[in-house]
C-alpha cells in the first residue's frame, strides 16, 4: 500500500505538470493532503464518484506517461546505482589496502556502475 503511494507519488512528481488543472488539483488533495474522496468533492463542488472517476484517469494517464517514458523507473534505477557507489567509494577510503591493485579493481567496478547511468 505504501509502496503504491509512494510510486503513484513519483509519477505524479515527473508527469503531474501534463495533467489538466482539475486531476491536478485532485491529485494533489488525495495524495498530498490526504484527503478523502468525499472531503474532495466536498470543495470542489463535484460527486464523490466524480472525483473518483477523476482521480483514477489521473492515475491511468500517469501510468501511461510511465510506461512510454520510463522516467521514473531511470530515476530509481539512478538512485540505485548511485547509492551503491557511495558504499563502494567508503569501502575503499576505509579499509586498510595493501595493494593498488585491490583499488583498482574497485575503482573499476565504480566505473562500471557509472557507465550503466547513461
Amino acid at each position: 500500500m505504501i509502496e503504491d503511494i509512494v510510486k503513484k507519488t513519483l509519477l505524479f512528481d515527473f508527469y503531474g505538470q501534463l495533467l489538466t488543472d482539475k486531476q491536478k488539483y485532485i491529485v494533489e488533495m488525495y495524495y498530498g493532503d490526504d484527503l478523502s474522496l468525499s472531503e474532495i468533492s466536498e470543495q470542489i463542488g463535484i460527486s464523490r464518484q466524480g472525483v473518483y472517476d477523476t482521480l483514477k484517469r489521473a492515475e491511468a494517464t500517469l501510468e501511461e506517461y510511465e510506461d512510454r517514458l520510463k522516467l521514473v523507473e531511470k530515476f530509481l534505477m539512478h538512485r540505485t546505482i548511485l547509492s551503491d557507489i557511495i558504499r563502494m567509494l567508503d569501502e575503499i577510503i576505509k579499509e586498510d589496502h595493501d595493494s593498488i591493485e585491490v583499488i583498482k579493481n574497485k575503482l573499476k567496478k565504480i566505473k562500471i556502475f557509472i557507465e550503466k547511468l547513461d
